[in-house]
């Protein structure tokens, strides 16, 4: 009897947690969304609420790197006028992993800017800073379109 207590115990222990691992994912997943649409709308307060300082963003081979400073900047400008033909952002096959207090957001975002849109791979990481996740990395690398699945 003992022993199925201690193995009930340890299933309702171990679904708990993997409950909870979920419901984080799940919550990591939803903000990494959110960044999708922020970059969408040029979303300013959004950016700089999620963005950590020392945020860096390193897109396709190197060519440019920003800050979160660049980040936000692109966002007020845009804002203030500039033009956008960011038409659309959709990102699919997303995985979502948590290890103590990091999380690692990867899938492909597919960016419409015509004239045909352009599928990108992503890799970001966030840190669990005071009980809220920040986007401390961002790595896009553009797949050829004879590449993409």
């Amino acid at each position: 009897m003992k022993y199925l207590a201690s193995c009930l115990f340890a299933f309702l222990l171990f679904s708990t947690i993997g409950y909870s691992q979920t419901k984080e994912q799940q919550k990591l997943l939803e903000l990494d969304l959110g960044w999708e649409n922020a970059l969408l709308k040029s979303d300013v307060a959004f950016l700089e609420n999620l963005l950590a300082d020392d945020f860096i963003w390193v897109h396709n081979h190197a060519g440019q790197i920003d800050g979160k400073e660049a980040a936000v900047s692109r966002a007020k400008r845009i804002q203030a006028g500039q033009a956008d033909d960011t038409k659309g952002r959709v990102s699919r096959d997303q995985k979502v992993v948590i290890l103590g207090n990091t999380g690692v957001v990867s899938g492909y975002t597919v960016v419409d800017r015509g004239p045909s849109p352009v599928t990108y791979h992503f890799m970001r990481t966030y840190a669990l800073v005071d009980g809220k996740f920040k986007l401390l990395g961002n790595h896009t690398m553009a797949i050829p379109n004879e590449e993409v699945k």
